[in-house]
C-alpha cells in the first residue's frame, strides 16, 4: 500500500522548523524560557536597580514566575486549562507584589496556545477572560503612580542656562499603559494563533485529500487486479472445460472404434491431437495478455463457431444449428462473448447429457439484440461416472459476467426432458444475415 502524506509531505521547512515540528516538546521548553528568564532577570536586578526595596514581595514574585514557567509546560495538552492557571498566577502575583511581573507575556502564549489549537469563539472567550482578570488585578492593585527621579541639568528650563534646576520628581499613573500593553500583546498573540490553526487546517485538508486519493487509487489497482483474475480464470476455464471434455470425448470414441474401424479410430486421435493444439494456442493466448507486449490475435467469429460446432460433431456431440452464419456486431469483445456461450452451452451437453439426440443450437440478431438458444434433451444413457460429470458452476456465473457486460440477460434451467440456455445480448444496429445448416 501507498505510505501515508504527513505534513512534512506537503510543506516546504527549513531545517529549524522541521526540528521543532517533529519535536514539539522542545519547542515547549523554548516558550518555558522565554517566560521565566526576562521575568527572574528582572526581579533579581532589582535590588541593584532600586526599584523594589521589598525582599518579600521579590520572593514571592520569584515563586511564582517558577510556578507560571512549570504551567507553561502543559500550554499544548491542555491550553484552557493552562490559561486559567496563568490569569490566577498573574491575579495573585498583582494583589501580593503589586505588579504583574512578566504575566502580560503569559498571557500572550497562552492566548496564542488556544487560538492555535481550538475554534475562534474558545480563543476569543480565553483573551477576553485572561484580560479582565488580569486588568481589574492591576487597576485594584498595582501602584497607580510611578515617581521618577531626574537628575539637575535633564531638566528644560525657560530661564538663563546657569539657572538650571537641581532635580525634580515626575509622578505617572502605570496603570493605564500595562493594561494597555497586555491587550496589545493578547490581541497579537490572537491573530497569530489565528493564521497558524488555519494553515494548519489547510495542510491537514490538503493531507486527508492526498490519503484519500492515494487509498482510491490503490483500490482501484486492487480491483483491476482481481477483475483481471476473474477474467482470466473464466477464460481458462472455458478453454480447459471445453477442450478436455471434446479430448475425452474423442479418446473414449477412438478407444471403442479402434478395433471396428480403424480408418474412424485415426481420424478421431488426428482431431483429438487437433484439439490439443487449439487448447495449447488459447492458453498462451489468455495467459499472454499478462505481459505488456503480448499481440492481439483476432477474436472469434461467426467462421470460428461453425468451426466450433464441426469440433463437437467429431467428439459425438449432434448439433442441429440455425442462423450459425448469422453477421455478429464488429466488437471483438461481443463476439466473443457469444463464442465462449456456444462453447459453455455445447460442453455440458457433451458432459451432462451423453447421447442426447441433437442438440439444438439457434442464433438470432435483430434490431436491438442478439440471441444464442442452446437446448438438448436429456441424456439418452445413465451417466455412469457422475463424479466426472460434475461442475463447479463457474461456466453460468462466466456466462452471467459475459452477458452483464453487455446489459444482457441469461436464463437457464430445466427445459422439457433436458437442459436450455437462452442468452440475449443487447446490441444495437441493422440485423445481419440469416441462415441455416
Amino acid at each position: 500500500m501507498t505510505p501515508a502524506f504527513t505534513e512534512l509531505d506537503t510543506r516546504r521547512l527549513g531545517p529549524l522548523r522541521r526540528y521543532f515540528l517533529r519535536r514539539p516538546v522542545a519547542m515547549d521548553v523554548v516558550v518555558m524560557a522565554l517566560f521565566a528568564l526576562p521575568a527572574l532577570v528582572t526581579l533579581l536586578l532589582e535590588p541593584v536597580l532600586g526599584v523594589r526595596q521589598d525582599g518579600t514581595d521579590r520572593v514571592i514574585a520569584i515563586a511564582l514566575a517558577l510556578a507560571g514557567t512549570a504551567a507553561l509546560y502543559w500550554r499544548r495538552r491542555r491550553p484552557v486549562l493552562v490559561s486559567g492557571c496563568i490569569g490566577a498566577l498573574g491575579l495573585v502575583c498583582v494583589g501580593a507584589t503589586g505588579s504583574i511581573d512578566g504575566f502580560d507575556l503569559g498571557l500572550g502564549f497562552m492566548v496564542y496556545a488556544v487560538a492555535a489549537s481550538r475554534p475562534a469563539r474558545t480563543a476569543w472567550l480565553t483573551l477576553l477572560a485572561l484580560c479582565a482578570v488580569l486588568g481589574v488585578g492591576v487597576w485594584l492593585w498595582e501602584a497607580p503612580m510611578t515617581e521618577l527621579d531626574v537628575p539637575a541639568g535633564l531638566v528644560a528650563t525657560v530661564g538663563e542656562p546657569g539657572d538650571a534646576q537641581p532635580g525634580v520628581t515626575i509622578e505617572s499613573d502605570q496603570r493605564a499603559g500595562t493594561i494597555t500593553s497586555m491587550v496589545m500583546i493578547g490581541l497579537i498573540a490572537m491573530a497569530i494563533g489565528s493564521s497558524v490553526r488555519n494553515r494548519r487546517l489547510h495542510v491537514a485538508e490538503l493531507v486527508a485529500r492526498g490519503n484519500a486519493l492515494a487509498r482510491e487509487r490503490d483500490q482501484q489497482v486492487l480491483l483491476v487486479r482481481a477483475a483481471e483474475r476473474s477474467r482470466i480464470a473464466r477464460e481458462m476455464h472455458d478453454v480447459v472445460a471445453h477442450s478436455l471434455s471434446v479430448m475425452i470425448a474423442l479418446a473414449d470414441g477412438a478407444g471403442a472404434a479402434l478395433d471396428r474401424a480403424p480408418d474412424r479410430s485415426r481420424a478421431a486421435l488426428d482431431e483429438l491431437s487437433e484439439t490439443g493444439r487449439s487448447a495449447l494456442a488459447d492458453m498462451r493466448r489468455v495467459l499472454g495478455v499478462l505481459h505488456e507486449d503480448a499481440p492481439s490475435d483476432p477474436q472469434p467469429g461467426s467462421p470460428d463457431l461453425a468451426e466450433l460446432v464441426e469440433r463437437f460433431r467429431t467428439a459425438g456431440l449432434g448439433v442441429r444449428t440455425v442462423g450459425l452464419t448469422t453477421e455478429l456486431p464488429e466488437d471483438a469483445g461481443f463476439r466473443l462473448a457469444v463464442y465462449r456461450v456456444v462453447q459453455e452451452a455445447l460442453t455440458n451437453a457433451l458432459r451432462h447429457a451423453p447421447g442426447t439426440p441433437p442438440v439444438e443450437l439457434t442464433l438470432r440478431r435483430d434490431e436491438h439484440a442478439v440471441t444464442v438458444e442452446v437446448q438438448d434433451h436429456g441424456p439418452a444413457v445413465p451417466v455412469s461416472q457422475p463424479a466426472a460429470t460434475e461442475g463447479s458452476g463457474r461456466g453460468l456465473i462466466g456466462m452471467r459476467e459475459r452477458a452483464g457486460v453487455y446489459d444482457g440477460t441469461v436464463d437457464a434451467g430445466p427445459w422439457l426432458d433436458g437442459w436450455r440456455v437462452r442468452v440475449t445480448l443487447p446490441w444495437d444496429g441493422l440485423p445481419g444475415e440469416r441462415g441455416a445448416s
